[in-house]
């Protein structure tokens, strides 16, 4: 029998999920602001499987009903199907931005209008670079950014979207470390960058 993908779910069955897909990892990686840590949560593991992708995307449109939500937008590459599964579960249109000259954009013909009510998703944040970079997008195209959802907030509060409401699934505190102070370096385990996130991308 097919499971029904919009019942709800609790923080600590999200967590079973990220483990079972494989997408919360245990080794050693280098992370994205140049610090290390024992410890990488991947989104596309469990992304990868539409069914739970959809009950991710319920779960946290959920948390904006009544907020009148015209569009849902994330940043390529981690945003995209979160976007999508949001939009889907609100029943509105979902788009993406990508980087154009080292800019956020949006590309492929997307256009938002002004006063557009706009949610902005993301898969994973840590400082929520790249989600602050689409909220100004937004707004310099006029449009309204009423809130902010991820899967996983790995930013210890520390993330603040100019008061807009920020909304996760899932809070994890991950521990990191400078490189000259890491403990697995010190232990000699082999570092790895895990994702295909560049230079320019601050998630």
């Amino acid at each position: 029998m097919t499971e029904d993908c919009t019942a709800k779910i609790g923080q600590n069955e999200i967590l079973q999920i990220f483990k079972d897909t494989g997408a919360l990892l245990q080794g050693h990686f280098l992370l994205t602001s140049g610090k290390h840590s024992a410890q990488y949560m991947q989104c596309a593991q469990v992304l990868q499987h539409p069914r739970i992708a959809a009950q991710l995307g319920q779960a946290l449109a959920d948390k904006f009903t009544g907020k009148k939500v015209e569009t849902v937008i994330g940043p390529a590459m981690g945003g995209i199907i979160v976007a999508h599964e949001v939009g889907r579960a609100l029943g509105v249109k979902a788009i993406f931005t990508e980087r154009q000259n080292g800019e956020m954009a949006l590309r492929r013909g997307f256009l938002l209008k002004p006063g557009e009510r706009v949610l902005v998703v993301e898969d994973v944040i840590t400082t929520g670079g790249s989600v602050q970079e689409v909220i100004k997008l937004v707004r310099e195209l006029g449009a309204e950014p009423v809130g902010v959802g991820v899967l996983v907030d790995r930013s210890g509060g520390r993330a603040d979207f100019d008061g807009l409401p920020l909304h996760s699934l899932l809070q994890m505190q991950i521990e990191a470390f400078a490189a000259e102070d890491c403990p697995l370096c010190a232990r000699g385990v082999p570092c790895v960058k895990p994702g295909s996130r560049n230079k320019n991308d601050n998630t």
